[in-house]
Formats: structure tokens, sequence, C-alpha cells
């Protein structure tokens, strides 16, 4: 089945360059703390990793990542084909991806590729944007144009729903998938401080049908005072939410827990829970 491409990646790229020259200092402070969470998951795992790798963004710096540089980092080169990651079968066991998944078109490829490259019990780790991530912008964005031009136009990316997340472990071949969702809530000067910070971490537009001409300064200043009015708090400063959805899976190894085969029980659920068992539609007394 063909892949839809949604995500423009020579943008993607770009927009990585870009940021790398800005300078993401201040800005970057989501990748430290979604990086210092991911450290964090490693930590509580009893477990000694040989060779790891990490996928991150080019604009986030080493020092970003203390908890993580572990791993051998991931660089794409600018000449790879579409999302070829490039890995030899069987490297890892250890793998990382932090907020790299979203700009992706082919995410159940990338997925597999990460798999292939784990040995027998690696283990994947990933946290990726989800759910109502700018959620605020995308609405103010949508209702300043469609107010002053007539039309509205798709600038910030669909998200992970976290609902989805296990299913697309799972159809890469991981095991043990375990699933949660973190809401974080960043408050701004205005939409403009915002946008600011998008584009010194390279987070700005990679939709492939994206209308390509700079927003009109009628429509942005419109935009940052729809912002205002619907998602300030009292003291005038706004909100930008980020839902941070995090992943983890295995490698299928013969030493993982597996679920009991139907009707293969040691135990009844009666006899746990102290009660006594009954057929489909007997009554208590009969």
């Amino acid at each position: 089945m063909a892949v839809k491409t949604i995500i423009d990646l020579n943008q993607v790229r770009a927009n990585q360059r870009r940021a790398a020259a800005i300078g993401a200092e201040g800005a970057d402070f989501l990748f430290r703390s979604v990086a210092d969470d991911l450290a964090l998951r490693l930590s509580a795992v009893k477990r000694q990793f040989e060779r790891g790798i990490l996928f991150a963004p080019a604009a986030v710096p080493d020092e970003a990542l203390p908890g993580l540089l572990a791993t051998e980092r991931h660089v794409l080169p600018e000449d790879a084909a579409g999302e070829a990651l490039g890995l030899k079968p069987e490297r890892y066991d250890l793998a990382v991806s932090l907020l790299t998944l979203h700009e992706t078109n082919d995410t159940p490829g990338i997925l597999a590729q990460i798999r292939r490259a784990l040995k027998p019990d690696g283990l994947f780790l990933a946290c990726v944007p989800g759910g109502n991530t700018l959620g605020e912008l995308r609405e103010s964005l949508l209702a300043a144009e469609a107010e002053l031009t007539g039309a509205a136009n798709a600038r910030v990316l669909p998200f992970m729903d976290v609902r989805d997340a296990g299913g697309l472990l799972q159809r890469a071949g991981f095991a043990l998938p375990v699933i949660d969702q973190d809401r974080r809530t960043v408050r701004y000067d205005s939409a403009f401080a915002l946008m600011r910070d998008l584009r010194a971490t390279g987070d700005t537009s990679v939709l492939i049908e994206r209308d390509r001409r700079p927003l009109r300064r009628s429509v942005l200043m419109r935009m940052a005072e729809v912002y205002a009015e619907r998602f300030a708090d009292a003291d005038g400063r706004i909100r930008a939410t980020f839902d941070i959805i995090s992943l983890s899976g295995w490698v299928p190894h013969e030493s993982q827990q597996k679920p009991l085969r139907p009707g293969g029980a040691k135990t009844r659920l009666a006899d746990a829970l102290g009660t006594v068992e009954r057929s489909a539609g007997e009554k208590p007394g009969d």
C-alpha cells in the first residue's frame, strides 16, 4: 500500500539546518525536559545496554541530552533517499527517539526499520508530540485566516493520537508495549514569542500541501489577538499545550513474559476473589 505523503522531508531538513544556525538556547526547554524524562525511564530498566542509538532533531545540541549521550547519535545523510535510515540489522540493543516520529510520512515503516536494527530483547523508547499539541495556535491561525481571507490553510501538523500508539508498536513487531501521555502547559508573553521558539527549534510547518506564501501581516496580528482573547490567563500571558506521548516496546525474545493460552490458568478467578462461580444466567440462591 502506498504511503501518503504529508510531510515535506526537504523542509524538515532545511528547518533543522536553520535552527542549528540560529541556536536554540532557551527555546529548547521542551527537548531538555523530554530528554530528562527519557533518561529517567531508561534508568528504571535494570539492565546494561552495550550499544544504543539515539534519534534526535539536529537542532538539539549534545549538551541538552546529558542522560542519553551514552547512545550513538544517528545522523541522517543529506542525500538519503526517502525515509531509509540505513541501519544494520540487529546492531543495537537500545534505540531512543526524542521528538522525531511526528515528522515522518511512513511512521510504521520507520518503527519497523528500528525494530530490525535491534537485537532480540532490545528496547525501544520514544517520546512524540501527540493529541492537542499546539492546539491553541492551530485554532487561532485558522480563525484569523478564515476571517480575513475567507479561506483557511492547515499550518500546524496533525499529531498522533495516544490510542493509536500501541497499535503502531505492535504493527512494527514490538512486544510488551507501554504507552502513556503527559500534558504540559507552557506560558508565553505573546503568540509571537511562541512562534520564535518554534522557529528556533526547527518546528515550523513542514506540511507538503502548505501555502508557500508568507502569512500577511494583518493575518498574523489578528491571530495574536484571537490567541490572547481565547487562551490568555488573567495576567495576560498565553498558554501553549504540549501533549507528550511516551512509548516503549521490546523486540520479542523467548525470555520475555507471555500471556497464558486460553484455558491455561492454574487458579480460578472465583477462588482468587473468594466468591462462588456461577454459570451465565444462574441467579444467586439457585
